[in-house]
């Protein structure tokens, strides 16, 4: 008997006629994922115990070692947030998985750190955000929704006192608006974080450290309620996919694979047989670059 077919088997919890749906707990993130491919969804959040992933991502490892020295260099006192201080900062951070072998590694750190002091003398380090990787969270009448934000900054809107949502990026070149208004996690940030600080927030950014472009939309509250929606929707399909599979239908159905350019990128890629046909990627091909 599958893995999933056992978590069906698990008797649900008796309620009253009457009450209301139980709240979807998600995250952005986990919402991204089913709308990539409701299969990966499945493997990821669904089936007890998870299948085996591939290995580590080379620039998994490089955006979080990016991300984590910023979040390290707003924790230090103002008189102390230098470039100067990066190296220390990205050495403690490094996560070294994925790379394919020493060479492209310290050629990935020289690339992060000329990065990271570029965009830190674009900072005033006197500026003090309202979060750095903060949670910030909200309900609606279908989602109990959390998410963790790089950085929410506190600025002066026409109106008033306002929030800004910061996302870092250190992947792919040629970020525009367009990205930014389409970006469901970054709409969700800024719909959570006006009910966290009661401020308005409706400034999403993509900060690209690589280029450092700044690539920004401004929200309406009309916008955000339409990305709330389709949260909801996306909600509501999974939570059905779920039902199905709980009920004894098949998993396979009920999470089918949607086969593309990003299987090759994909964890679950060797245990998927829609992914298993997509030539796979090596972990270090999206930074092999960086050794040019």
């Amino acid at each position: 008997m599958s893995p999933t077919r056992n978590r069906a088997a698990v008797p649900e919890q008796l309620g009253f006629a009457g009450m209301p749906e139980r709240l979807f707990v998600c995250t952005p993130s986990k919402l991204g994922a089913y709308l990539d491919c409701p299969r990966r969804y499945r493997y990821s959040y669904v089936d007890r115990p998870t299948p085996p992933k591939g290995p580590p991502w080379a620039h998994n490892s490089l955006g979080a070692s990016v991300h984590t020295a910023l979040k390290n260099w707003y924790a230090l006192p103002p008189e102390r947030r230098t470039p100067e201080a990066l190296p220390t900062l990205l050495k403690s951070t490094w996560v070294r998985e994925g790379y394919r072998d020493v060479e492209l590694e310290r050629a990935a750190y020289r690339r992060a750190l000329g990065w990271l002091e570029a965009y830190v003398a674009t900072l005033d380090p006197q500026d003090e955000p309202l979060g750095v990787e903060r949670v910030v969270a909200a309900k609606t009448s279908v989602l109990a929704l959390n998410g963790r934000a790089d950085r929410i900054d506190a600025r002066t809107g026409p109106n008033g006192p306002e929030a800004v949502i910061v996302d870092y990026k250190t992947g792919r070149a040629g970020l525009d608006a367009d990205d930014a208004r389409g970006s469901q996690a970054l709409a969700l940030y800024a719909y959570a974080a006006q009910r966290v600080f009661r401020r308005p927030c409706y400034r999403v950014e993509l900060h690209h450290l690589p280029t450092g472009t700044v690539a920004a939309h401004e929200h309406t509250e009309e916008s955000l309620a339409r990305q709330v929606r389709r949260a909801e929707e996306t909600a509501a399909d999974i939570m059905a996919a779920e039902k199905a599979v709980a009920a004894g239908g098949d998993p396979d159905e009920s999470f089918p694979a949607n086969p593309g350019s990003l299987c090759g990128w994909c964890d679950f890629r060797k245990v998927c047989p829609a992914g298993a046909a997509a030539a796979g990627k090596e972990p270090w091909t999206a930074v092999e670059h960086l050794a040019g």
